[in-house]
């Protein structure tokens, strides 16, 4: 069995040289000029795609992914009980981790933020989902390393989607004093981190880069599992929650839509927007229409909600007034 795993992993795998990937590894790892400059440029790229709410700013920012290098690293020392690359890994990712949260707090006071985009508020709650991103991304990442055939670019796009635009969140909103957001940014952060070292972890024990003995005296298995599940809780409570909003959600605008009041012919609906962070929860409802709409027709309208739903809801409508204009034909004209 042993003899068919060596084969099978030399012949699709074809991993290179232990001695090789260490090696490797160990320059990846420095904490050097050219690493802090890729920090710094990548973090500020990120920053302003942020501030701009742009998603292809951010992605300027993945691709140079100055991160990913020390973390493979770092999953590997973890693995082997390798101390000094461990420590050139570990100096190298508190660096660079540091360097941007501080790097995008000064650009955040410098600039001042009155509101975040969606790109900032989406990376400020995570869920499981953004777990399994970050594990399949750190996969990819040791699979690049052992594979040099696949290069860098790979992995360094892969990496930076779940590392740095987090970072400069963190920065941003702390910047701004809003630590919930910062928190949530951070736990971000953390999760990608501890679910990207145990993919690399993962990847280089199938590759054969560990033997039995090396394996059960490493402890980054049971620390890696024990954060995993540890981390599982609220970001599963979390993505529980979020399926249920999405299917709330779905429902109201389906009986907004519907709703007697306005399918009217003088009203048209043009948005619905649902907020469950207030008590009771808050819709409203953007409408065109001819004529206004009583208090009376609200409050019959909020009765019909929690009639279909089975929960309350406060509903504020946002009318914009519309008229109907002709052109005079002929005959009118005479």
């Amino acid at each position: 069995m042993q003899n068919l795993w060596h084969s099978v992993t030399n012949y699709w795998v074809k991993v290179i040289p232990i001695l090789k990937l260490r090696e490797s590894l160990v320059k990846d790892s420095q904490l050097t000029l050219n690493y802090i400059v890729l920090i710094v440029s990548s973090c500020l790229i990120a920053t302003f795609g942020l501030i701009l709410n742009s998603t292809a700013v951010i992605i300027g920012a993945m691709i140079i992914a100055p991160l990913m290098l020390p973390l493979r690293g770092f999953s590997f020392a973890t693995l082997e009980g390798d101390l000094i690359l461990l420590r050139s890994s570990f100096s190298s990712i508190a660096a660079g981790t540091l360097i941007a949260f501080i790097s995008s707090s000064l650009v955040g006071l410098v600039i001042g933020i009155p509101e975040f985009g969606t790109e900032v508020l989406a990376r400020t709650q995570p869920n499981l989902v953004d777990l399994l991103i970050a594990i399949v991304a750190g996969g990819i990442s040791a699979y690049a390393k052992i594979r040099p055939s696949l290069g860098d670019a790979l992995p360094g796009t892969a990496i930076a989607v779940a590392l740095m635009p987090p970072i400069c969140v963190i920065g941003l909103t702390f910047s701004q004093g809003l630590w919930q957001l910062s928190f949530g940014a951070f736990l971000l952060y953390f999760t990608n981190l501890i679910g990207i070292n145990l993919a690399c972890i993962c990847v280089y024990v199938i590759s054969g880069y560990a033997r039995k003995s090396q394996l059960g005296r490493s402890v980054s298995w049971g620390v890696s599992l024990f954060l995993i599940a540890l981390l599982a809780v609220p970001l599963g409570v979390s993505f529980i929650d979020l399926v249920q909003q999405a299917q709330v959600n779905d429902s109201v605008r389906r009986v907004v839509a519907n709703s007697p009041l306005l399918t009217e012919e003088n009203m048209q609906l043009t948005k619905t927007e649902v907020f469950r962070d207030t008590n009771p929860p808050l819709i409203k409802v953007d409408v065109r229409s001819t004529q206004p709409i009583t208090p009376e027709q609200v409050t019959l309208f909020e009765a019909s909600l929690k009639e279909e739903l089975g929960e309350t809801f406060k509903v504020i409508f946002d009318v914009t007034q519309s008229s109907q204009v002709e052109a005079v034909t002929p005959a009118a004209a005479n």
